[in-house]
């Protein structure tokens, strides 16, 4: 956090030093700065705020999706693991959530960080990643009718319960917490 401070103040002063004359030509050319001076500051802060909250989101988004930090995410690798996984997960009726996701693409980006913190929150359900891009998966892929990503199955007890097609945080939870949360309590 203190690195986006130190970055967005940098980017402020920098636009600032471009933008803005320096003090002591503003008293020998003009006793007060012309309205024009004032829309070009304005317009360098502006611009230098937008940026850096950009760079504070980037920052926030990457460190939060980054694959070097801790995760509760399991990877599979192949379609005979994802086959083993899937049929353990049925044979012993675990919970467990299937987040189809590519790399390439945005909204699973977007949605990332938020099945981590929900794979936290959830300890006693396992959520499995799947790269769709994986040339072993595309078999898999046909057979379950993945069309589009984000796409995430959710198993309670072993059992297809919900899927979520897309990056609707608001459903995730939702569906996440009705499917989820009682079972917490027992476990």
């Amino acid at each position: 956090m203190a690195r986006s401070s130190i970055l967005r103040s940098l980017v402020l002063s920098r636009a600032m030093l471009s933008r803005v004359r320096p003090f002591s030509n503003h008293l020998t050319s003009h006793p007060f700065p012309s309205p024009q001076s004032h829309s070009s500051v304005f317009a360098s802060l502006a611009a230098a705020t937008i940026a850096s909250s950009q760079l504070s989101l980037f920052h926030h988004s990457h460190s939060l999706s980054s694959a070097s930090g801790p995760s509760d995410v399991v990877l599979v690798n192949s379609e005979k693991e994802f086959n083993d996984i899937l049929t353990k997960v049925q044979d012993n009726s675990l919970h467990a959530i299937f987040y189809f996701t590519a790399v390439w693409c945005g909204p699973c980006r977007f949605i990332s960080p938020v099945v981590g913190e929900l794979s936290k929150k959830y300890p006693h359900v396992t959520t499995y990643k799947i790269d769709i891009d994986q040339e072993e998966m595309q078999g898999t892929l046909g057979k379950l009718q993945i069309t589009s990503v984000p796409t995430l199955h959710f198993f309670q007890n072993g059992k297809k319960a919900d899927e979520l097609i897309g990056a609707d945080v608001a459903q995730l939870n939702h569906i996440t917490e009705k499917l989820f949360n009682n079972s917490l309590l027992i476990y």
